[in-house]
């Protein structure tokens, strides 16, 4: 008996002690910065000293201090001595990566913000002659040279694809590269990255196969096509032993994942954490299916003036695509290995309207109430946000009840800023948290908010005072929060400040 147990002991180290490492980060678009350019040149792909290797199965201790113990034994045997910590951890953003419409790169993209640049355009993948809409943020150029395994890449619904990159970004901008990759303590990593639709385009394009013969079909179609395989191939080619799975709650989704991924770190139970969201639904299916519901903008003539929050002339969102990836870190570990930290998650809340599928409820009483928790369990004060990137999604009702909300909760502050990213790149869904949290980390680092554009004629119960003007404004954030909200009544608003 002993010796049996033994022998799955030793079964079950080696199996823990096996990670996967994926290709290695090898080129970058000709409009990311030098510094950026400039990481990647000692990266190869066969080269053994790079961040992400070739996907090769390789025997690697797991760095966490103490034994790994493997119950064997019946579960009430196994106790813990270990005390759980008396002081809050504080938890910070040491990472920044995006895929989207404006940019690959998180510099770059905030500055095509801050100079009021729309990424929406016509839709060039497919033939939307026939749509009563024909535009979107859509992304016109992305490889995944570097980031992901050619025999993933071919196969992967762009979701996934779109998250390994921003991942994987927003890694290399926090530093974790190299040697600071290999002294992670992998069981205490996670990654925790959402997605509203999954993997649409794979499940259309099984669908289809299908009317041929099950034998046509994509054999990764059901992994694929699941919302939290994402972060799992994710974790698989960084060996990440952590927390790791994904959140959905359609528009609300990326807010949910950074919010419970702090969780983690607070408890306890994770130091880094991976957290975002990441969609991709410009496609047939997706466009009809938005449309089918009467949300989306038809003014297709002038793409860019399309997405238009708190104007009189909106008439419903733009889609859009693309990842938004944080890297959130403990501050001593932050600290630890000198990490650049670009601002302090504070904290954030969730409520549900349990009014309707789509609309918002009439007295926003599920948005005041998130808003009002977020401050609470962030132990920040009203007077304390003067900055605020709103959901605001350029649809008839949403826009006004959210500003009410706003007004409701903030109108005393003469220093309130608002603006809505999407303004910009349309609705990324399940990905709009997670880049709008970039937008707004970036707010803090530079000090520069970024425009509201089409802005042209607001309407009349909006107070532009309120509002960010045609043109990037300065601003010394105390603290901002950042909206999300989804269909099914889902609000969420999450608190980020200067690190102090």
């Amino acid at each position: 008996m002993a010796a049996t147990a033994a022998a799955a002991a030793a079964t079950t180290s080696s199996y823990l002690c096996t990670w996967l490492e994926p290709a290695s980060c090898m080129s970058v678009t000709c409009s990311e910065p030098d510094r950026i350019r400039t990481s990647f040149s000692s990266f190869h792909l066969n080269n053994t000293n790079t961040l992400f290797r070739s996907i090769t199965h390789k025997r690697r201790p797991i760095r966490s201090g103490k034994t790994m113990a493997v119950a064997l034994e019946p579960a009430q045997e196994v106790t813990t001595k270990k005390k759980l910590p008396t002081k809050q951890r504080r938890v910070v953003v040491t990472g920044l990566g995006v895929v989207t419409p404006l940019g690959h790169d998180p510099d770059v993209f905030y500055n095509n913000l801050l100079n009021g640049v729309s990424g929406i355009s016509e839709i060039e993948n497919f033939d939307c002659a026939e749509f009563p809409t024909r535009i979107a943020g859509e992304i016109k150029s992305f490889s995944t040279d570097g980031w992901v395994a050619p025999k993933f890449s071919k196969r992967m619904d762009k979701f996934m694809l779109y998250l390994l990159a921003a991942g994987k970004k927003a890694l290399i901008n926090a530093g974790i590269t190299g040697d600071v990759m290999d002294e992670l303590e992998k069981t205490k990593c996670g990654v925790l990255i959402g997605s509203a639709l999954g993997g649409m385009k794979v499940i259309s394009d099984s669908i289809e196969a299908l009317r041929i013969s099950y034998r046509k079909m994509n054999p990764f179609c059901i992994p694929f096509a699941t919302t939290n395989m994402g972060s799992a191939m994710l974790a698989m080619d960084l060996g990440w032993m952590g927390p790791n799975y994904s959140i959905s709650t359609a528009c609300a989704t990326s807010n949910h994942c950074i919010l419970n991924a702090a969780n983690h770190i607070i408890r306890g139970e994770a130091d880094v954490m991976l957290c975002g969201g990441s969609d991709s639904a410009i496609i047939p299916i997706g466009l009809g299916g938005f449309v089918a519901c009467r949300a989306l903008s038809q003014q297709n003539t002038d793409p860019s003036k399309a997405s238009r929050p708190w104007d009189t002339n909106r008439d419903g969102f733009v889609m859009g695509e693309g990842a938004g990836v944080l890297v959130l870190e403990e501050l001593e570990h932050a600290k630890k290995r000198g990490a650049e930290i670009y601002a302090e998650f504070l904290g954030g809340s969730f409520t549900c309207d349990a009014y309707h599928v789509t609309e918002p409820h009439p007295d926003g009483a599920g948005v005041i109430l998130c808003i009002e928790r977020a401050l609470l369990q962030s132990g920040v004060s009203k007077e304390d946000v003067n900055y605020i990137n709103a959901h605001a999604t350029s649809t008839p009702a949403g826009d006004l009840k959210e500003y009410q909300a706003l007004i409701h909760c903030f109108g005393q502050n003469p220093e309130l800023k608002v603006n809505s990213t999407k303004s910009m790149i349309g609705h990324l869904l399940g990905a709009s948290g997670g880049v709008e949290a970039v937008a707004t980390v970036q707010a803090i680092r530079t000090g520069w908010v970024h425009p509201n554009i089409n802005l042209e004629n607001p309407d009349k119960d909006v107070d532009t005072k309120v509002l960010v003007g045609p043109t990037k404004e300065r601003l010394k954030i105390k603290a901002a929060l950042s909206n999300s909200f989804g269909f099914g009544g889902h609000n969420s608003s999450i608190v980020f400040a200067p690190y102090k």
